[in-house]
């Protein structure tokens, strides 16, 4: 069978030497009318020939990759499941110019682009470096299928045991409405942890209070208010020694950098950042040792952070959880949390929140 291309060539090319006959042989002008004749009866004696150019099966257009990663395109929020305990993790499919991009959360560090994402065949296959799983033997290969509305699949530990993960679509948090705030609550009343609780009771170091403020361990567990929060106004000071690391994880899951490390890292993981998403705007300038403040807002996704007064997030939107994070259900209440696993020591005062009411 002729494409169309080819019948559409065949045509023209006919009409051309048809009329340059005629052209020849008839060049009076009473011969007009017979050469437009001639013209319209070899066009319908090819039409006649060859039928209509729409006829022709046209070659068929392969399902485009466009079409096939839509369902997994989007925000994930992973639970991965080993032999020992459950870890929270992060996925984000995007596509650009047919090719498929992962950005991912694993379980920790901080959001990073994949070296490989593709499908085939309904399987989507990402990639995440051992240098970023801590893992000397190979890369950690996840493999993955939609399964009604979640995204389920396998990847395997350093022992080659089989673990398995299971992903749902990441919430929106869109809020429709400025909220009405509730009434302050004090969470440290520079006396005790009456308010709080540890991530390990059995840790060998341990949070203290000292001329009424709280110093976390270092290399020690994270400390978790006994409430969970969702939507609210958190006001604390802390005082961050040379060299150290904490952070605040708003709502258990988006880390809020506290930091002076020897070595820094880009802006998204200095202090007043959240961290591998957001970076503070002016960079905040270091001052080890001395108290500074936070006011922080976080509505839904949204987030708004003050340091010592002056904006340096203002209401941007926090993609998905960051490395560290309690768990991955971003629908729902959590804890505030203070980091306390890191090097040094950060000391912590005067920590009120504010509730949105209805939420």
């Amino acid at each position: 069978m002729l494409h169309k291309p080819a019948v559409e060539l065949i045509k023209a090319t006919t009409v051309l030497w048809f009329n340059d006959v005629l052209a020849r042989e008839f060049a009076c002008d009473e011969w007009g009318n017979l050469m437009r004749l001639g013209r319209n009866l070899l066009a319908l004696a090819l039409i006649t020939l060859l039928g209509p150019v729409g006829s022709y099966p046209q070659t068929a257009t392969p399902q485009g990759p466009v079409d096939s990663a839509k369902p997994f395109l989007g925000r994930w929020d992973l639970t991965l499941k080993t032999p020992d305990r459950e870890y929270p993790s992060w996925l984000e499919i995007t596509q650009e110019q047919g090719q498929l991009k992962a950005r991912m959360v694993g379980r920790w560090g901080h959001a990073r682009m994949l070296p490989k994402a593709e499908l085939r065949n309904g399987q989507l296959t990402f990639v995440s470096p051992k240098e970023e799983e801590g893992r000397k033997d190979s890369d950690m290969v996840f493999v993955g299928t939609l399964s009604g509305q979640f995204l389920v699949g396998t990847t395997s530990g350093p022992d080659g045991t089989v673990w398995t993960w299971r992903g749902e679509r990441a919430p929106l948090l869109h809020r429709a409405q400025a909220p009405q705030w509730g009434k302050p609550i004090e969470l440290f009343n520079g006396k005790d942890l009456s308010e709080w609780k540890v991530s390990d009771p059995g840790a060998a170091a341990s949070w203290k209070i000292e001329n009424g403020t709280l110093v976390s361990p270092g290399r020690g567990p994270d400390l978790l208010t006994a409430a969970s929060f969702e939507d609210f106004k958190l006001h604390l000071e802390f005082n961050c020694a040379p060299k150290a690391n904490s952070g605040v994880y708003l709502r258990g899951r988006y880390e809020l950098q506290i930091e002076d490390d020897p070595e820094p890292e880009g802006p998204s993981q200095r202090t007043g950042g959240i961290y591998g998403f957001l970076a503070p705007s002016p960079e905040a300038p270091r001052r080890p040792g001395e108290w500074q403040s936070y006011d922080i807002t976080l509505l839904g996704r949204m987030v708004t952070v003050s340091l010592n007064g002056a904006t340096i997030i203002d209401n941007q939107e926090i993609p998905g959880i960051t490395g560290g994070a309690l768990n991955s259900h971003e629908g729902l209440p959590a804890p505030i949390y203070l980091q306390g696993s890191e090097d040094g020591h950060v000391a912590f005062r005067n920590i009120v929140i504010t509730p949105a009411q209805g939420r």
